[in-house]
């Protein structure tokens, strides 16, 4: 069985871990309210998607 002949540090086992952070979702502003929203989704505070009304929102 394989056994590692020198411990490894505790810098170079979290270089190795520095890579598994969270990204932040890119989010765009809809050109119809300027609401952020997520790209390529509908808007869900106005209900627009491509310049057509998609889903009908109520007051």
């Amino acid at each position: 069985m394989a056994v590692p002949k020198r411990k490894t540090s505790k810098a170079r086992r979290d270089k190795r871990r520095a890579n598994w952070k969270l990204l932040i979702p890119g989010m765009v502003e809809c050109p119809n309210c300027g609401d952020y929203k997520m790209p390529h989704r509908v808007c869900k505070a106005c209900g627009y998607y491509n310049g057509k009304e998609v889903v009908k929102k109520e007051a």
